[in-house]
């Protein structure tokens, strides 16, 4: 079955990601597709197992496969974790209701250290810019700040929130480069060192409901195969 095929026809949720999903949007952004597709079953009883994830057919989209998307997430992977919280959903049948009835099942305390070292890496290319060209990428800069402030509120919370809503405008300005670089490192700094503070007292549990995942996998390929 080709790739473009399990997109298009075998998908069980799809949403809009990037600067739309984060309410930082402006004219001439683009629109991020990504979605979950479950290959059928069968597939997985020959020796060339279908792809984990596909790219395209359509520009700026992106699709895992369910099993590799579940399993990214129970390790607390950021991008995907907001995949499962996008505000801008285009399309869910029933197998993907469920995928997004499971989105607590997911979130557990090993946010802070995913979320914290995807920051750090990003982090490390902004001051590597800054050294070579004077100055970061301001567009990078102003999404590593709307990360880590999603990471301290998740761990505050326990809930995960996309849309930064009055924050708009602050981040956008930092966008622009309106912002001083040393006023923006004292803001990561300041943000980063919140979500820690927050981490050993968050309502999060420790671990993701592992379990409960692994069940709604294995009833979700039985009736696969079944079907199929």
């Amino acid at each position: 079955m080709r790739p473009e095929t399990l997109v298009g026809d075998h998908t069980i949720y799809a949403c809009v990601m990037g600067s739309r999903a984060f309410g930082l949007a402006t004219e001439g952004s683009d629109t991020d597709h990504r979605g979950v597709f479950l290959a059928p079953t069968p597939l997985f009883w020959s020796f060339d197992k279908p792809p984990t994830h596909v790219e395209g057919p359509a520009e700026e989209q992106f699709s895992w496969e369910l099993e590799r998307f579940c399993e990214l997430a129970l390790r607390a992977n950021p991008n995907i974790l907001e995949c499962l919280h996008s505000p801008l959903v285009e399309y869910a049948d029933a197998t993907g209701r469920e995928l997004l009835s499971l989105r607590g099942a997911f979130l557990s305390r090993k946010v802070h250290e995913t979320f914290t070292r995807y920051a750090h890496g990003q982090r490390r290319k902004l001051e590597a810019d800054v050294r070579v060209h004077g100055a970061p990428r301001w567009k990078h800069a102003m999404h590593l700040l709307r990360l880590l402030t999603s990471a301290r509120d998740l761990l505050r919370t326990g809930t995960l929130t996309i849309d930064v809503g009055e924050e708009r405008e602050p981040l956008l300005a930092v966008k622009r480069g309106e912002v001083p670089w040393s006023e923006v490192e004292a803001r990561m700094t300041r943000l980063e060192r919140e979500a820690e503070e927050a981490a050993p007292s968050s309502p999060l549990p420790a671990e993701p409901d592992r379990r409960r995942v692994e069940d709604f996998l294995v009833r979700t390929r039985r009736a696969s195969a079944l079907a199929g």
